[in-house]
């Protein structure tokens, strides 16, 4: 099967199948905000935003890696910018692969004319590191949108299930480091939605990496949406053993962050689908906290629904700081107010 046709069948499988975790959460029910009856602050005051890598943000938002290389794609990705400008908040295309094979598909892509102001993420598999990718190679995917900067997404479980999967992850530690001292902007570690643990972030951070984005467990599972794929029953059964696997983003916050050194960045995303978890998420450590398939299921309607959940995600972020008198992201990295379930 071509990459054009298997981007459709994943847009199509995440917008009208159920291929969410089982057995799993994100972790952040486990948490919870201590109410302050009197905040001291005025809820207009309250500050969500940020700067990063030159950029200003509003909110510490970013519509998530998800797609493109597909004509469906290319409208989703359009609304998908259109709302990041509007909200000022970040946002990642998908894996930019098709496009390197086949320059017809380079438009689904190419948003920057609809988002010039925001923070724009290229995307690359970290794997396509050992096989036959290089430094080029992630140039051209950031000069061909414009980008910011550069992620590379490790996916090695989707891989394995994937009847096309390109599953040679030996020695890329090394082929990761050689290519952050060598790109020239910053470069992103991202899971795809099983988490990041401890040993790996450390690994991430040793060759240099600028940020990771833990991606964990709690939202889709990539492995669910390769069973709605797999030809034969028993590759079906092989992804569908792993519904419940992966680390739950909340863990996966707070193990990694214990390793960051200092300088770096790190994002959070993985089943977070209000403002209360992505204010719970900047509260364990988050520097920007990621959302990806509430958001595709807004941009394939509008732009407009698109522009509208973001607005009610910032609102509940907002409101939520100001429930525990955080006026600001500072404030609400450093607050006493959340606490674990007992």
């Amino acid at each position: 099967m071509s990459i054009e046709n298997r981007k459709a069948d994943h847009i199509r499988i995440c917008l009208e199948e159920e291929v969410g975790g089982q057995g799993v959460t994100s972790g952040f029910e486990r948490y919870r905000f201590v109410h302050q009856a009197l905040p001291e602050i005025n809820l207009r005051d309250v500050d969500t935003s940020l700067d990063l890598w030159g950029k200003k943000l509003q909110v510490p938002l970013l519509i998530s890696s998800m797609t493109g290389g597909a004509p469906r794609a290319g409208e989703i990705n359009r609304n998908l910018a259109i709302a990041a400008q509007q909200l000022g908040i970040a946002i990642g295309v998908g894996s930019q692969r098709a496009a390197l094979k086949n320059p017809e598909l380079v438009s689904t892509y190419q948003v920057r004319a609809y988002a010039p102001d925001v923070l724009l993420f290229a995307n690359l598999g970290a794997v396509q590191l050992n096989y036959g990718y290089g430094i080029d190679e992630c140039r051209r995917v950031v000069d061909m949108i414009g980008a910011d900067a550069l992620i590379l997404h490790l996916n090695a479980l989707q891989e394995a299930v994937q009847p096309e999967g390109d599953t040679n992850f030996t020695g890329l530690a090394g082929k990761i480091a050689q290519l952050c001292g060598q790109v020239g902007l910053p470069v992103i570690a991202k899971e795809v939605g099983w988490g990041i643990s401890p040993d790996a972030a450390r690994m991430l951070w040793e060759a240099g990496v600028s940020a990771i984005d833990v991606a964990g467990a709690g939202g889709t599972s990539w492995t669910q949406v390769e069973a709605h794929r797999i030809p034969t029953e028993r590759g079906r059964l092989v992804a569908e053993a792993f519904a419940g696997w992966g680390i739950p983003t909340a863990e996966c916050l707070t193990g990694v962050r214990a390793e960051m050194p200092e300088g770096r960045k790190l994002f959070a995303s993985g089943g977070i689908r209000n403002g209360i978890d992505a204010a719970k998420a900047v509260a364990l450590g988050a520097d920007l906290v990621g959302i990806a398939r509430p958001f595709l299921k807004a941009a394939a309607i509008s732009d407009e629904a698109t522009i509208e959940l973001g607005e009610v995600i910032r609102d509940q972020m907002r409101v939520a700081m100001f429930s525990i008198g955080a006026s600001n992201l500072d404030a609400l990295w450093s607050t006493p107010y959340l606490v674990g379930k007992v």
